[in-house]
């Protein structure tokens, strides 16, 4: 007999038994180890999953719920709503006001996006460029978030009040210029006066988020890009624009979602009005629940404007995804 032989242990001996404990203890430290991580991230995860079930998905639930009930103030005494079906929905598409608030809302959001993108990409592309004060100036761009939207209001009416506005005050100072335009009490001219202060509320967003975007543009590409040719307009044609083009996205996206459901600025400037010249979908809703207190038919109106954003988002990214693709 070898001595090999001799010294390897039998099957069932202690040793083995021994060692295919070891494995097996390892194997359970393994398997806790993971069980702990496991507790740990839902640990985590619970309060991030709790806020947004309390604050985003309580209110859009209830809101739904809502468009299908008779909701007044009667129902905060006795605590009845009655179901009603389509009804509410039925009473606002059927009204004469919401084809009007409709027609204004897509006006409101196409004129304000334009504007706020076209002015704040401008903006961003000059401050490409390193000249003295850039820093402080892109500061100041910034202006206009740090006031509150309703103080925003109230400057910008005084602004354009038709009589002791300061700027009819500026243009009738002009030579040639004998006209004091109603800013804000003509039906023509309203909804177009407060597109205007929604662009300037909305170009330090736009800009900030596409200066962001083209500064991870890297420097080499143009610089290439100059010894084939591309310069100005044919290096922002092919170099900027398509690498900028997933920024934008977010930005239109995120600016159509913001604009569409616009509230406080419009109701500080004219309040819809006049003869509902401004009258836009939020703003209907508004009026329909905290005015009329009809809250089932405001909340029927809030969820029109909830499918038109996401209606709206989903057709913007795959036409996107499409070009991307192409």
């Amino acid at each position: 007999m070898s001595t090999s032989s001799t010294l390897a242990p039998a099957s069932g001996s202690p040793a083995r038994g021994g060692g295919a404990q070891a494995s097996s203890s390892r194997g359970t430290r393994r398997s806790g180890a993971r069980l702990r991580a496991r507790a740990a991230e839902i640990a985590f995860l619970v309060p991030a999953l709790v806020y947004l079930v309390l604050f985003f998905g309580y209110p859009v639930v209830k809101n739904v719920v809502m468009g299908f009930q008779d909701y007044t103030t009667k129902t905060f005494f006795t605590g009845e709503a009655p179901w009603v079906g389509l009804a509410n929905y039925e009473a606002v598409l059927s009204s004469s006001l919401f084809d009007k608030a409709l027609l204004n809302t897509v006006l409101f959001t196409g004129g304000s996006i334009l504007g706020q993108f076209v002015l704040g990409l401008a903006i961003a592309v000059f401050f490409r460029r390193a000249f003295p004060l850039s820093g402080f100036l892109r500061a100041l761009l910034l202006l206009p978030w740090l006031v509150p939207l309703i103080a925003s209001a109230a400057v910008w009416r005084w602004i354009l009040d038709t009589d002791y506005g300061a700027l009819n005050r500026l243009l009738s100072a002009l030579p040639f210029v004998d006209a004091h335009p109603q800013w804000l009490t003509s039906t023509s001219l309203a909804l177009v006066t407060v597109i205007g202060v929604n662009i300037w509320l909305g170009i330090p967003f736009n800009a900030t988020i596409l200066y962001g975007g083209l500064q991870e543009i890297p420097e080499e590409l143009y610089e290439a890009g100059a010894l084939d040719g591309a310069t100005g307009w044919r290096a922002f044609r092919h170099i900027t624009w398509p690498l900028l083009r997933p920024v934008v996205t977010v930005v239109l996206v995120l600016g159509v979602v913001y604009t569409l459901k616009v509230l406080d600025i419009i109701l500080g400037l004219t309040s819809g009005g006049p003869a509902n010249s401004t009258q836009t979908i939020a703003t209907l809703s508004y009026q329909t629940s905290f005015v009329q207190f009809k809250f089932g038919e405001g909340a029927a109106l809030g969820n029109v404007l909830v499918v038109l954003s996401l209606l709206f988002a989903v057709i913007y990214l795959r036409l996107n995804r499409k070009a991307v693709d192409e």
